[in-house]
């Protein structure tokens, strides 16, 4: 999740903002990693699952309903219902809503929808939070090229992570694959880091910037990293209901997502859909 992947725009102030500040970057122990990757692999299970079941006529509200069901099945708690008064356990948002969209019942999901759904598990004092981006049904060549392009971005973006890189490795990789497909970096919001918190230092951007310290990669790390790109204008605005936000130009926008560990020789995507 951008605040809430991460996502609340940057200018709001995140929970604990000035006590993570003070804490800095918490490096997790061989324990605290362990349950970490328990508690991806709830998220992981569930974006699957998801990924598996939806199809046209089914609303995001029955999406939600099977997150919060298979989440507590598992153990775990949902991240995202009740975070800064968030309704719900996943972030459903199609076409053109960007980030944080809310489910309901009125939001019937069509052929040629791109569904972003993002969720997040709570389970035994740390948080896994991933983001996919799903066709529905057949989607337009169009539609198609701008998922391959933010799902290549994400992937190139981890494949940066390892000791002694820096953040802005990452978001100038990202970046860089964005822009060579001709598409825009929304940069009202930004990947986090995760673990006891659902959002914690670093700020992880996905496009070059001089307004955060440039950290230094150390294992240890847990980080979301999350590139969310537009088809049109990267720039965004909030609806009414405070928390989904849109593209200005009503472009498509799609995004993915991964909770992913610093090794001391690369790094471990621990929300990996591909290995449960």
């Amino acid at each position: 999740m951008n605040i809430l992947s991460n996502l609340l725009p940057q200018s709001t102030p995140q929970p604990r903002a000035k006590k993570q500040q003070r804490r800095g970057i918490e490096l997790k122990s061989k324990r605290e990693i362990e349950i970490m990757r328990q508690a991806s692999r709830i998220v992981a299970t569930v974006l699957k699952e998801i990924s598996e079941m939806v199809e046209p006529g089914m609303t995001t509200a029955d999406l939600d309903a099977h997150a919060e069901k298979r989440i507590r099945e598992m153990g775990a708690t949902p991240s995202f219902k009740g975070y800064h008064g968030f309704p719900a356990s996943i972030c459903a948002s199609v076409n053109n809503e960007v980030v944080h969209g809310i489910p309901n019942k009125k939001t019937v999901l069509c052929q040629g929808d791109v569904l972003k759904v993002d969720t997040g598990a709570y389970f035994q004092g740390f948080h896994g939070d991933s983001c996919i981006t799903i066709a529905i049904d057949e989607v337009s060549p169009e539609a198609a090229k701008l998922m391959q392009a933010a799902e290549d971005a994400l992937y190139k973006g981890i494949e940066q992570v390892k000791a002694g890189n820096y953040l802005l490795d990452i978001a100038g990789a990202i970046e860089d694959c964005v822009k060579a497909n001709g598409f825009s970096v929304v940069e009202d919001f930004t990947g986090h880091g995760v673990g006891r918190n659902l959002h914690e230092e670093p700020s992880v951007f996905n496009f070059r910037t001089r307004e955060m310290p440039n950290v230094k990669l150390r294992p240890g790390m847990t980080l979301a990293i999350e590139p969310i790109v537009n088809q049109g204008s990267k720039h965004t605005k909030i609806l009414s209901d405070k928390w989904t936000a849109v593209t200005v130009d009503n472009s498509l926008s799609a995004q993915y997502e991964h909770t992913v560990l610093v090794t001391t020789d690369g790094y471990e995507i621990l929300t990996d859909r591909t290995k449960l």
